[in-house]
């Protein structure tokens, strides 16, 4: 793995905690900015909101995605499946049980389940490194990161699809008719695949956050179908954006695998016998 040029954990961490809560924050806000401005301006801006909570999301996959490969690379091999998994299991706890426990003050909701979640993701690390034995130097803050940002995921791609992070909203149009496990699942495999899919001795952070990147955007894309049911035309905006940050994202990362990519020179079938 080359550690040329690459993006920080503390840069990438920012990054994802930053740009995921302001998507998240912005679902709830530009709609009060919305219902102030009469006539078409205030309704695009109120149909455009939710869509701003699945772009925090990709922000949160992209940190998750490269906090699961500093983990991963000390050789869980097929663990990585398990830590996506394990991810969107705390972030589903720790997102609704910070979105409920603070009902009279939802602006507090996703920061309270940020913190949750960060504090059962250094619990969850802390017995793999100092009870299981894992021997893994990065497990305690990499749990950690991976819980905080499946939270941020969660509440994002549920923002897009019920409107705002109101917790109400996400039991009555993400859990009661089912869209949370779309959500769970495809959101799993958004921080999962990358490094699954670009482990090996040429592996790169680069490389990595691109694919992330396109398997965040491919999920905001399924999230917005789910939503064209719930919100109707802000669903539609969400699907199209997310296809169109899908093309971009994956034509990145297939650059990346062409300029990466070794020449491979043909040398023949294998003799039968010896010469």
């Amino acid at each position: 793995m080359s550690d040329i040029k690459e993006r920080s954990p503390n840069q990438l961490m920012i990054f994802g905690i930053i740009g995921g809560l302001l998507g998240i924050y912005l679902t709830f806000l530009l709609p009060l900015i919305g219902d102030k401005i009469h006539g078409t301006i205030g309704e695009i801006i109120n149909t455009i909101a939710p869509v701003a909570g699945a772009l925090g999301a990709i922000c949160a996959v992209m940190w998750g995605a490269d906090a699961v490969r500093r983990v991963a690379k000390y050789g869980l091999g097929t663990g990585v499946p398990s830590i996506g998994q394990i991810a969107m299991g705390m972030g589903i706890i720790a997102a609704m049980f910070g979105l409920a426990i603070v009902k009279k003050n939802i602006i507090a909701g996703p920061i309270v389940a940020v913190a949750t979640a960060s504090i059962i993701g250094f619990i969850i690390g802390w017995f793999a490194q100092n009870v299981i034995k894992m021997k893994i130097p990065v497990m305690i803050r990499c749990m950690t990161e991976i819980a905080a940002s499946g939270t941020i995921i969660i509440i994002g791609f549920s923002a897009a699809v019920a409107g705002n992070f109101e917790f109400g909203n996400i039991v009555n149009l993400v859990f009661d008719n089912g869209i949370m496990l779309v959500v769970f699942w495809v959101g799993a495999m958004a921080i999962l695949h990358p490094f699954n899919a670009c482990l090996g001795p040429d592996e790169k952070q680069k490389r990595l956050l691109y694919l992330a990147g396109s398997t965040g955007a491919i999920t905001m894309a399924i999230v917005g179908l789910a939503a064209i049911m719930t919100l109707g035309a802000s669903g539609v905006i969400t699907m199209l954006l997310g296809i169109v940050l899908w093309l971009i994202f994956y034509k990145k990362f297939w650059d990346e695998v062409y300029n990466d990519a070794s020449s491979v020179v043909g040398t023949g079938l294998i003799p039968k016998t010896e010469a």
